[in-house]
């Protein structure tokens, strides 16, 4: 049976949110767009699951591991709506027509191997691999939350971009994300231990190789395990936003989740003091890198 709705819009708060610094110093900007914690009634009222099982798709206190970014000259920008309500790290269209009871338009691509998966835009399941919906939803309440939510985050995303290219005629974006510590039934490596960090730069050709080799080395420094591009190469934002030739380069962080939190309960966990220092370190070393670096080639 169809799902009826109401406007999800009502009891949501912003859908983002700008730590700006005092003064931007570097052509440094970071974001994190799976950590929102808004979960408004009408969509809860949609899904079959509870608040719990709904969270573990966040990538919970990545907002705080980042914290220091501000601090050290570089804005933040955080989604605050969540990532079972809506992804924005997928093209805005990047649907599964089954999950409506009317025919999505033309737009819509339905081909992505994320779709397969129950990942698009509009996720059908959460990362354990349960179904989220009671029912089948109205392409209209898509579009509203595509309208509300994501477009004013990418419009906010590209705005801190051209203003950081325009000022220092170069950008680096830092796109914080973590990562079960266990590959899930959803993702490409099922049931396999992952490393402390992933750096994801779409095999080299969203940023500079010099970026990424500086971040590799600042957090095998510090005794992480790093591995790049596998088993995530970078999502949306990796792709569509870095741009080298044009002096816009974009580098995914992937952070293992055993590292500070209990992945079960969705609970800080005491290795989140030691892991945000070191995140602070790390923004520090970017903040005071050769930008010459990010010249276009």
């Amino acid at each position: 049976m169809p799902v009826q709705t109401t406007n999800e819009e009502d009891d949501a708060s912003a859908p983002y949110e700008i730590r700006a610094p005092v003064e931007q110093t570097a052509p440094l900007i970071f974001a994190s767009p799976h950590s929102g914690r808004d979960y408004p009634s009408a969509f809860l009222a949609l899904s079959r699951l509870d608040p719990l099982s709904l969270r573990l798709s966040e990538d919970a206190f990545v907002d705080e591991i980042f914290a220091a970014a501000p601090a050290l000259g570089a804005p933040l920008l955080l989604a605050n709506f969540s990532r079972a309500f809506l992804d924005p790290n997928r093209e805005a269209y990047e649907l599964d027509p089954e999950m409506f009871e009317d025919a999505p338009p033309d737009c819509v691509n339905a081909a992505s191997p994320r779709v397969a998966g129950g990942l698009g835009s509009i996720a059908r399941v959460v990362a354990s691999g349960e179904e989220i919906y009671k029912g089948k939803l109205r392409f209209e309440d898509a579009q509203a939350r595509i309208k509300a939510f994501y477009d004013p985050y990418h419009q906010a995303l590209r705005g801190l971009l051209d203003a950081t290219r325009g000022r220092f005629g170069r950008c680096l974006l830092i796109d914080a994300h973590s990562m079960p510590s266990v590959g899930g039934p959803m993702d490409s490596d099922p049931g396999r231990r992952r490393v402390d960090m992933v750096l994801g730069d779409c095999g080299g050709f969203s940023c500079a190789p010099a970026v990424t080799e500086t971040v590799e080395r600042s957090l095998q420094g510090m005794g992480f395990e790093v591995r790049r591009n596998v088993p995530y190469s970078g999502g949306f934002t990796t792709r569509h936003y870095g741009d080298p030739k044009n002096c816009v380069h974009v580098l995914q962080i992937e952070i293992n989740r055993a590292l500070y939190m209990d992945e079960k309960k969705m609970t800080r966990g005491p290795g989140l003091p030691e892991l945000t220092e070191n995140i602070g370190r790390l923004i520090k070393v970017l903040a005071g890198m050769d930008w010459d670096i990010l010249k276009s080639s």
